[in-house]
């Protein structure tokens, strides 16, 4: 591109035209001709992986720098008809080419900035090309702040801990490698400076003072402090502060926190429950479990039983599907079901796109990736957006019964718990059976307990009897 602009400037056309539009009747900022540069700066810089013009600088003509037109101008006009992605590669700074500046990426429309938790690397240390360097947090996902050259670090501009938005400055690159000069992290204290000694004191000459006979005064004894009070009974002894430790709260736990507490102050609440034998199901599984992981590349697992139970559940009472918006329902013909995975970082619920057009082994292989990608840290917030339904398993943890809160701006969640060998009557007999606990939460102002009761009663004879599915009753 560059190339093309310099041979239209060369050969004295009149009108420069990039990606169909011509600039030939737009005004140069500045009408007098600017000083030349001695070395030629990136002239245009494109967004990585779109393509698109970004930022147009000055083009060098003729030994002259000659302003096309404002940046914002040239911004605002291609802006009109392409739809640009920023932050995302940095450009050169300095004058001679060697720095570039490493700057927060894109993350997404419904984030506006994050926290900058960490850094990967030090001053001084060497990086390639697309090498993450930081790590930003946000109420969501948390993002890597990657090089745009290979070079070494030679300043951090920012701190951890810092609030940075989208093309906030991190940290300065050189290419060459020069001039990388050590900077303290946040978690490295500055040398303490030792106090400069005391100036030496000036000797006062003390005039002498005449000598006077004072009578020798009875001095009263001195009167013993009262004894501490005791502590009466009902007092507390709280532990010394010494003994505590304060931690920031995580964006991602700040969000849950505000979330889950939004849910309980908007919806009307209300759980009903269930209880499933499981002896089917685990039959299932054992009797197929190494057939199926041979030809599909994965385990068989009960959460893909439950999905299965949960998508007929939804599909034969719609209004569980359903979100209130206003004064209006909006149902949805689609299932896209959100597991609820627990990570180091805090509670994510990554989404199953489409569950309803899914299978066995697909549902098995959608919910491994998405859980290994939330337990990595390498989830997207696509990956994460939107869902009709979730589905949490606190039985991996040993729950017995909960009532799980609805994840906003869903109406249902569906509860799992831990499987439970219990007595249960089965033809007039007392047998032991794999027994579990299901629960499901629902916002009572669109679904009634009716419809509420029926959606378990489903789940609990499709996973009861798999064969339903197969039969469709």
């Amino acid at each position: 591109m560059l190339g093309v602009l310099r041979r239209k400037a060369a050969s004295g056309a009149s009108s420069v035209s990039v990606y169909g539009k011509s600039f030939n009747n737009l005004k140069p900022a500045v009408s007098a001709p600017r000083a030349s540069s001695a070395v030629p700066e990136e002239i245009i810089h494109y967004t990585r992986g779109l393509g698109n013009v970004r930022t147009f600088c000055h083009l060098p003509l003729a030994g002259r720098t000659m302003s096309l037109v404002p940046k914002r101008e040239v911004v605002g006009y291609l802006q009109q008809d392409v739809n640009m992605q920023i932050w995302s590669r940095s450009f050169s700074s300095n004058a001679d080419g060697d720095t570039v500046e490493a700057v927060v990426p894109y993350m997404g429309e419904s984030i506006t900035d994050g926290t900058l938790a960490v850094f990967l690397k030090k001053v001084g240390d060497r990086v390639e090309v697309d090498e993450a360097i930081a790590q930003v947090e946000t109420d969501k996902v948390t993002i890597d702040v990657n090089s745009p050259e290979a070079g070494v670090i030679q300043e951090f501009i920012a701190k951890e801990g810092d609030t940075v938005e989208p093309g906030a400055k991190v940290a300065i690159i050189s290419k060459s490698g020069e001039g990388a000069t050590h900077v303290a992290h946040s978690d490295e204290k500055p040398a303490e400076k030792a106090p400069p000694p005391p100036p030496p004191a000036e000797e006062k000459k003390e005039k002498p003072t005449p000598k006077v006979e004072t009578t020798p005064v009875a001095q009263k004894p001195k009167e013993s402090p009262p004894p501490p009070p005791k502590p009466s009974a009902t007092e507390l002894h709280l532990p010394p502060k010494e003994r505590e430790r304060r931690v920031a709260m995580t964006r991602l736990r700040k969000r849950v926190a505000t979330r889950l507490k939004d849910s309980q102050n908007t919806f009307a609440l209300l759980t009903t429950f269930n209880e499933v034998d499981m002896t089917n199901l685990m039959k299932l599984r054992s009797d197929y479990k190494d057939a199926f992981a041979e030809k599909h590349g994965v385990k068989l697992g009960l959460m893909s039983g439950f999905v299965k139970a949960a998508i007929s559940a939804l599909q034969k009472q719609p209004i569980v599907n359903a979100v209130i918006d206003g004064d209006d329902i909006i149902y949805r013909d689609y299932v896209d079901i959100s597991i609820a995975v627990g990570t180091p970082k805090g509670l994510v619920v990554p989404v199953l796109r489409n569950a309803e057009n899914m299978n066995f082994a697909e549902v098995e292989k959608g919910i491994n990736s998405l859980a290994k990608k939330a337990t990595e840290g390498t989830i997207s917030i696509d990956e994460m957006a939107g869902g009709t339904f979730t589905i949490s398993n606190g039985g991996v943890y040993g729950s017995l019964l909960s009532t799980p809160i609805i994840n906003p701006p869903q109406s249902a969640i569906l509860g799992m718990h831990s499987i439970v060998s219990r007595p249960m009557v089965v033809g007039g007999n007392i047998v032991p059976r794999p027994m579990m606990y299901i629960a499901l939460t629902y916002d009572h102002r669109l679904i009634d307990g009716r419809e509420a009761v029926f959606f378990l009663r489903r789940i609990k004879d499709v996973v009861e009897d798999p064969r339903r599915l197969l039969l469709d009753v």
